[in-house]
């Protein structure tokens, strides 16, 4: 069976006890957390998230120059007045360069990804208080309250970036 014949029947089992379709579209913590992708990382159980609590914006890093358009919606439209940004240990992001990836996707596919920024980093804690700094510096986003964790994917814990 593929994934999605699985995903499809999990979710028919999740539907039919499903009872939070009344639940406001602005997130009710007026939060927006921006995450790394990493499948180890469970956003909402880590930090004790429920469904309409909070926007959850992913993507490979949980870099903040990728999550933008994304913060600014979530500001100006739907009212989000705080931001987390949570970035993990191990992260995949920690093992490549922008010019490793460009290398491969010419090798492999025969295009040239040289327009394309991947932003892997090389220090962990310093990805995070970057992010924080971007957001900070960033005309297009509110003076909210920004604050940034490590995910420790050994043991669970977020430990506070400063």
């Amino acid at each position: 069976m593929s994934v999605a014949k699985e995903f499809e029947a999990a979710n028919a089992e999740y539907a039919a006890s499903f009872d939070k379709g009344g639940l406001q579209l602005p997130p009710q913590r007026k939060v927006a957390v921006i995450a790394c992708m990493d499948a180890r990382l469970d956003p909402a159980r880590a930090l004790g998230l429920e469904e309409g609590d909070a926007h959850v914006i992913r993507n490979a890093g949980g870099r903040v120059s990728d999550a933008i358009r994304s913060v600014v919606i979530s500001q100006q439209l739907l009212g989000t007045r705080e931001i987390v940004i949570v970035h993990h240990t191990d992260c995949g992001m920690l093992l490549f360069t922008d010019e490793v990836i460009r290398g491969k996707i010419r090798t492999e596919l025969g295009q040239n990804a040289d327009h394309v920024a991947f932003l892997p980093f090389g220090d962990l804690r310093q990805s995070v208080l970057d992010d924080i700094k971007l957001l900070k510096e960033n005309p297009l986003v509110l003076d909210v309250p920004v604050t940034g964790y490590l995910y420790e994917v050994e043991s669970g814990r977020i430990v506070k970036v400063e």
